[in-house]
């Protein structure tokens, strides 16, 4: 090794962005970013929903050519045609949603696309190579499972691993815990710092505050441009709410002492199947009163979806009963749920919520253009639509040209805000949010809390299932753990910590003594 190559490993700097601009037609993602990643640290890159984190990490993968600006990696000025160009130059990637074939098996996705991969692949030296980074970093997979029978943290490990198998240096993580339980999320941080130990850096995108204060530095984006990068020992939440929204947030919704009210949803012995026609619920039962707020936690995948959509009439039921008021609504209709005056939030905005290629406005009433709000002698009254699109806009915030503009062209987080306006509106009895703040802003979060609480105070019975635990614990009056279909057991929310709540939601029952009691034990 010469001495310029020694130079550059030494350089305390790994990466340095200067100016970096990014634009979508008339839409600036990012403007004249720039910062620095400091060789064996976890830097974080923060900001709201639309900020520009996802669409700058992009460009340093090689998913996105910057229209403007430089990077240079250890030193040395790159640029990349291609994510390819970016692993040769030892960047890796982890993304929220994971790239690999679920049918194929852990060892196989890590080699597949590598330089080793084609007709012939030794798994003999890809698995000895693959058993020292195990030990290395202390990350557990067996290289045989199928990727399909794995569990999301576990999936989370072989992205990463595929990464490190590729001789990643610069690791960028986007939001990496948000299907894992606490306590898989605190080994994903321990991973982390072995990694940044061994003078690797991790690029790490999160919205969850108290993992941005486990990182070493912290650079804050406020519509697409830096607003600031500062050492995470010297600053706080708040600051940092601060820099990243321009106003104070209040962090802990302020709760009423609510008497709970008369039964206004009961389930009993739920079973329904998934889409592959598995069991997704095993007689799942609960009840849900005036004035409670239920909240479900769970890793996404354990019956959660599939108990949402069998509420509002989305999904068959194969047995067990649902009443709403007393009256039976088992496999009702979605149509019959609106008319009953069930709101509902799915999981997934685009594939449930909404319509891309309908307006703002459209998607404002869908589902709710028969209602005599909007129409009159069967016609839609569109000064009405129109007032009450607009008043959404303004009250969720929902950054859009106009109440005309294509819903597929706006933000996830805006999007989202469309389905909030609309179902907060035209509930009447029961709401049914399932994550409804995933991908907003921290401000809209703070807003959403509030209308939720305002809605439990006027006697409704919401439902909410969050990943964000702290919300959980924060906003409801009971807390019920799903592992696989079924209730561990549903918590009174003042007698449970978020550590056992991850105990809970992998599988692990809470019997010892000093642990909660379950408020009932289903």
């Amino acid at each position: 090794m010469g001495s310029r190559e020694r130079e550059i490993l030494n350089d305390a700097t790994h990466l340095k962005v200067e100016r970096i601009t990014k634009r979508f037609g008339d839409v600036v993602a990012v403007d004249s970013a720039s910062f620095d990643v400091r060789r064996g640290e976890i830097h974080c890159l923060l900001g709201e929903n639309g900020a520009g984190k996802s669409t700058l990490s992009q460009c340093l993968y090689g998913f996105y050519r910057p229209d403007a600006g430089k990077i240079h990696l250890n030193g040395i000025p790159v640029s990349y045609s291609s994510p390819r160009d970016a692993i040769s130059r030892g960047v890796g990637m982890v993304h929220q949603h994971f790239v690999l074939v679920k049918t194929f098996s852990v060892i196989e996705n890590i080699v597949l696309g590598t330089h080793e991969a084609g007709w012939s692949i030794n798994l003999a030296d890809a698995r000895k190579r693959l058993a020292e980074i195990c030990s290395r970093y202390e990350i557990e997979v067996d290289f045989n499972a199928i990727i399909s029978r794995l569990s999301v943290g576990e999936q989370q490990w072989v992205e990463i691993l595929k990464a490190l198998y590729l001789g990643a240096e610069l690791l960028i993580l986007d939001e990496p815990t948000a299907a894992l339980t606490p306590q898989e999320s605190e080994k994903l941080f321990r991973i982390m710092r072995r990694i940044t130990a061994d003078s690797l850096s991790v690029i790490l995108i999160t919205h969850k505050l108290n993992e941005v204060m486990q990182s070493n530095r912290v650079t804050v984006l406020r519509k697409g441009k830096v607003v600031s990068t500062v050492e995470t020992s010297g600053t706080s939440r708040t600051e940092l709410t601060n820099l990243m929204v321009g106003r104070t947030v209040m962090f802990q919704p302020q709760r009423e002492n609510l008497e709970k009210g008369g039964k206004i949803l009961e389930v009993q012995g739920l079973k329904v199947r998934d889409d592959e026609g598995r069991l997704a619920l095993n007689g799942v039962a609960f009840d849900l009163h005036a004035n409670e707020i239920l909240g479900i936690a769970g890793v996404a995948g354990n019956g959660q979806k599939e108990l949402f959509e069998a509420l509002v009439g989305a999904r068959k039921i194969e047995s067990g009963e649902i009443r709403l008021d007393s009256e039976d609504i088992t496999n009702q209709t979605p149509r019959s749920a609106i008319d009953r005056g069930i709101g509902y939030i799915p999981d997934d905005r685009y594939r449930y919520g909404l319509v891309g290629d309908f307006t703002v406005e459209e998607n404002m009433i869908l589902g709710l253009q028969k209602a005599p709000a909007f129409s009159r002698h069967a016609l839609l009254d569109f000064s009405r639509i129109g007032a009450f699109a607009a008043k959404g806009i303004s009250d969720f915030e929902i950054v859009t040209p106009s109440i005309k503009a294509k819903t597929g062209n706006l933000s996830g987080g805006n999007a989202q805000k469309i389905i909030l306006a609309r179902e907060f509106w035209s509930t009447s009895c029961c709401l049914l949010a399932n994550q409804p703040t995933r991908g907003l802003d921290v401000g809209v979060i703070e807003y959403v809390h509030k209308l939720l609480l305002k809605k439990c105070g006027e006697g409704f019975a919401i439902l909410l299932a969050s990943e964000e635990l702290d919300d959980i614990i924060s906003l409801s009056d009971r807390i019920g753990v799903m592992f696989k279909g079924e209730f561990m057991g549903i918590f009174d929310a003042g007698t449970v910590t978020i550590e056992q709540l991850g105990l809970l939601m992998a599988g692990q029952k809470i019997l010892s003594s000093g642990q909660p009691i379950a408020a009932d034990r289903i």
